[in-house]
């Protein structure tokens, strides 16, 4: 994104304080600013269609007439796209909650930053914000038509879904541990889908197991596939609670790595928070069956729950793995920085693996490491590949490190 074509506006009280950010948006390039000293000014330029439109505010939280909390609520409520950042006076903590209240009304949140603010913060927060998006499956429900249950069941049938994996890195020493497995479909129309494409009429259904047998079929085999090739690498694999909790589970598994030559020890089942942490003592049962059988259990999405902490420590998970918003990010949010030393203090105690899921840029890789988590994922190592694809992803990833 060019930023010499984005207009910028900054809405702050004093003339002072609205100089000095023009002033930073100069240096940076930025070809068109608009300075106004109040909210209800800042409401109008942002929402009545006065050309050329807002693509970005930087805005204070003590704005006379209409502050900052309220001007957030309003363009919510207008449905305003255009990317915000707020500056405030107060404390971190009361800047991490604002930031929270604007993602819950879906305002488009750049960050906040503490003022005075300082010119290499507003800097980074504006280039990380620009910087080209990760290409993800296409997951867009707009432009997608709603798949029905025979259609998915059909494509399933037909082998058009396909495990795609995303390394997994021990932050220690750089080197490649395992990768996870996501699911994704091979549309021949719509090209490769999210599981927004197809998820939510499986759980309708209920039948996520017959997703989760054809791709723990394909992951095992592709396990053994790069194993061929001197590849010993471990593999996660997602798997919803119903499909662990099938009486033939235990069995099926055994058959699948027998036919595939692979050991319980190079596979992890990943489950969420919300699915592990049960007192069902039949659900219970089998997770110890399978940790005494030699599989990994990783506990997913990590702090997004309500978790009890004595029933965590006595589930027998190998791996907590952190869930994204606590993660992308936290070096520059003291608050949410707090909580992820927290998890992985957790982590550690317990005796357990912590992995750092999100990881989107070098800055969250050197806050992990100086936190000593285990192991780190996102996009900056690397996005979910088709099995063929690693080889040679591996073979650059070592030449970097």
């Amino acid at each position: 994104m060019d930023i010499a074509q984005l207009h910028f506006l900054v809405a702050e009280a004093e003339q002072a304080q609205r100089l000095a950010l023009a002033d930073v948006l100069v240096h940076l390039g930025v070809g068109h600013i608009t300075q106004v000293p109040d909210g209800h000014t800042a409401l109008r330029h942002l929402t009545s269609g006065l050309a050329p439109k807002v693509d970005v505010a930087i805005i204070d939280l003590a704005l006379p007439g209409m502050d900052g909390l309220e001007l957030i609520r309003r363009l919510a409520e207008q449905q305003c796209r255009a990317g915000l950042i707020v500056t405030g006076a107060q404390s971190s903590a009361v800047l991490i909650s604002v930031e929270t209240m604007a993602q819950a009304y879906g305002v488009n949140i750049w960050g906040t930053l503490a003022k005075p603010v300082a010119a290499v913060r507003l800097e980074s927060m504006i280039q990380h914000a620009l910087q080209p998006s990760a290409p993800h499956a296409y997951s867009g429900h707009s432009q997608l038509p709603q798949f029905s249950f025979a259609e998915v069941g059909q494509a399933l049938q037909d082998g058009q879904f396909d495990p795609y994996f995303q390394p997994k890195i021990e932050l220690e020493t750089g080197q490649v541990k395992g990768l996870e497995m996501f699911a994704r479909w091979r549309h021949p129309v719509f090209g490769v889908l999210g599981p927004a494409a197809f998820m939510p009429v499986l759980e309708q259904h209920q039948r996520i197991d017959f997703l989760d047998w054809s791709l723990i079929e394909k992951s095992v085999a592709a396990c053994r596939q790069l194993h061929d090739q001197s590849i010993p690498i471990s593999f996660s694999i997602n798997v919803d609670p119903s499909t662990l909790a099938h009486p033939q589970f235990m069995e099926q598994m055994a058959a699948c790595l027998e036919r595939h030559r692979i050991l319980p020890d190079y596979i992890t089942f990943e489950m969420t928070e919300s699915a592990v942490l049960t007192t069902e003592p039949h659900f219970i049962e089998r997770l110890l069956r399978l940790r005494m059988k030699g599989y990994g259990l990783a506990i997913d999405d990590y702090g997004t729950g309500r978790s009890n902490l004595q029933l965590l420590a006595r589930i027998p998970f190998s791996e907590l793995k952190i869930d994204r918003s606590f993660v992308d990010g936290a070096f520059k949010k003291p608050a949410i920085a707090t909580v992820l030393r927290s998890c992985l203090g957790l982590a550690r105690n317990l005796d357990r693996r912590s992995v750092a899921v999100g990881v989107e840029t070098k800055e969250d890789w050197d806050f992990l490491q100086g936190l000593g988590c285990t192991y780190a994922q996102g996009y900056y190592i690397g996005k979910p590949m088709p099995v063929e694809e690693f080889p040679d992803w591996l073979t650059d990833w070592r030449h970097f490190f």
